[in-house]
């Protein structure tokens, strides 16, 4: 019998006693896991039946070992100067700030080993430079390789990581056998459920499933016995319960399925003939063949507008056939040897998430942000009244955007940002933002965000927010034809272009806005008349400076509807000094 044949080491013990291996065809095994043979001279002379055994072990081992070494060293932070507060405490702290330290090393080695040994994934497309990369050009279209010296990542594996400890809505969008559906199940084997229950709560869209495929089905006896409706209990289905949810092919779903979907998925609970089932805050994993919202049924808009945040399945890469050729030889399945020391509990779920909330996002990058965000709602052209000059005024009023963005004539579209895009960012896709740039930051082992978190985690976010306005003047632009077909490249560039023009605009030290919101955020307390009168001098005299611009672009719009707000608060509070005199 073929030596593979024979080396089952996912079945029994007893496979291995029954039918032992020759000390050549234990060499040959181990030259195929690319091991070191072990020396068994002595335990075969003295201990021949338990040779498979220990040769079994240390075969599992391999799969399922799990590296000492950390995964991300640095030099550890100077201590703190002593405090006295320190005295008073308590231990709780301390023991809080070691869990946390564990944590996110844990995380780094769930990602490390799914990268390494479940997943084969030789892609990383989130990249972090420690210093100059070399570059490369390939190609007629020169296309650039960079070599990043920083850690780098594959988003395939740490975007759906991420999405669990946030507990957050992930689309993994990619055509058949990508690895969609094994990515999400390893997900839900992480945060400790068994095999079995993941694969029972895997819920398949199909043209045929109903709403109580999806959720469950009253009991026909009480149908038969009940007076009301209250009366009827309701077989929910088990998935519903559960801290992972995976929905493979949600684009296959029925349209008022999908509805019901979109309860459960945004709002936390199910219902069934009044009935209520409260579900726990969860983390969703969704797969699609194509992120177009196609497929058997189109997926309704408010469904889309759920998501988190989207990510690729990339192709297999070819190169590795030989590391697929040994899982195939040795029947190896990733799910079946996942090592218990990177499996999550509940309550280690909860710290995380707990933690990431309290990683910082400094001043300067909170304003990139927002002169980001700032750039995209703004349409001049939507009415003569700047709060209703939106894109979604264009939208409700059902007149082609086309048509209106033609209007606009006069202002610089290739440096205009917002005109690259048909529709804005929601409160909604800044909050996801936010939360998974804190959440990358506090994976690689900071306390604080840093810029080129928010620039690699972005495009994942806003992905299937931004619906391209492909006429626009940027996209004809030399070199820029690509930025029609792939959104994480347009949506980085964006980005990139917008902190430039942050930077040349020195709105670090020079932004307006600072002074009025640094006297606003002190309150109203005991301000004096006098005072009031003053600021609300200043907000004129800063909103006739802007007034004398030329163009009106996206970023201004927001300053000067936000110093309005500041306008009527004070108006306001003057009415009401005046009324107590």
């Amino acid at each position: 019998m073929p030596l593979h044949r024979r080396f089952y080491y996912n079945n029994a013990y007893t496979n291995f006693i029954s039918k032992k291996f020759t000390l050549i065809e234990i060499v040959e095994i181990c030259q195929l896991l690319a091991i070191t043979p072990p020396d068994f001279s002595f335990t075969l002379a003295y201990y021949p039946n338990t040779l498979t055994m220990d040769f079994l072990n240390k075969t599992l081992g391999f799969f399922q070992k799990v590296p000492s070494a950390p995964t991300n060293p640095h030099e550890a932070a100077a201590p703190e100067r002593f405090n006295i507060k320190d005295l008073y405490s308590g231990e709780e702290n301390s023991s809080e700030e070691e869990k946390s330290t564990g944590l996110d090393e844990k995380l780094r080695q769930a990602y490390f080993w799914i990268s390494n040994t479940a997943i084969i994934s030789p892609f990383y497309d989130i990249e972090y430079d420690d210093g100059d990369p070399k570059q490369f050009s390939f190609g007629d279209s020169k296309v650039q390789l960079s070599l990043p010296k920083g850690q780098s990542y594959s988003s395939c594996v740490l975007v759906p990581l991420l999405n669990l400890i946030v507990r957050g809505k992930c689309l993994i969008v990619g055509g058949p056998g990508r690895g969609k559906t094994a990515t999400c199940i390893l997900m839900g084997l992480l945060a400790g459920y068994s095999k079995t229950d993941v694969m029972r709560a895997i819920q398949h869209g199909q043209p045929q499933m109903t709403i109580a495929d999806l959720l469950g089905h009253p009991l026909p006896s009480d149908m038969v016995k009940a007076e009301k409706t209250s009366d009827i209990r309701i077989a929910w289905r088990k998935w519903l319960g559960m801290n992972v949810k995976i929905i493979d092919e949600y684009n296959r779903i029925p349209t008022r399925t999908q509805s019901a979907l979109l309860t459960v998925l945004s709002d936390n609970y199910a219902e069934i003939f009044d009935q209520i089932f409260e579900c726990p805050p969860s983390a969703w994993y969704l797969t699609a063949n194509d992120d177009a919202g196609g497929g058997t049924y189109q997926v309704i808009e408010a469904l889309k507008d759920r998501i988190d945040i989207v990510i690729r399945a990339f192709h297999f890469n070819t190169r590795f056939i030989d590391d697929l050729l040994k899982r195939i030889e040795l029947n190896y399945k990733p799910e079946a040897m996942i090592p218990e020391e990177i499996i999550f509990s509940e309550e280690e779920l909860n710290q995380i998430n707990r933690e990431i909330r309290a990683v910082k996002i400094s001043d300067e990058l909170r304003k990139r942000i927002e002169f980001f965000c700032r750039q995209f709602e703004f349409f001049e052209s939507a009415s003569d009244r700047l709060e209703y000059m939106t894109k979604d005024t264009v939208k409700l009023s059902g007149i082609d955007f086309k048509t209106l963005f033609r209007q606009e004539t006069g202002k610089d579209h290739v440096k205009d940002l917002g005109s690259q895009t048909c529709n804005g960012i929601s409160v909604r896709k800044i909050t996801t933002l936010l939360i998974f740039s804190k959440a990358l930051a506090y994976f690689r082992g900071n306390k604080a965000v840093e810029l080129e978190d928010i620039r690699q985690i972005l495009p994942f976010v806003l992905h299937d927010t931004f619906t391209p306005h492909l006429e626009s003047p940027f996209f004809d632009q030399p070199g820029n034809e690509k930025y029609r077909v792939d959104k994480v490249v347009w949506l980085r560039k964006i980005f990139d272009i917008s902190c430039q023009e942050y930077l040349s605009m020195d709105l670090d030290r020079n932004d307006p806005m600072d002074i009025f919101d640094e006297q606003f955020r002190q309150g109203l307390e005991n301000v004096s008349l006098r005072e009031v009168d003053k600021r609300l001098q200043d907000i004129e005299k800063q909103l006739y400076k802007w007034s004398q611009e030329k163009k009106l672009y996206g970023y201004r719009a927001d300053d000067i509807l936000k110093l309005k707000y500041y306008y009527q608060r004070y108006c306001n509070y003057k009415r009401w000094l005046q009324w107590k005199r």
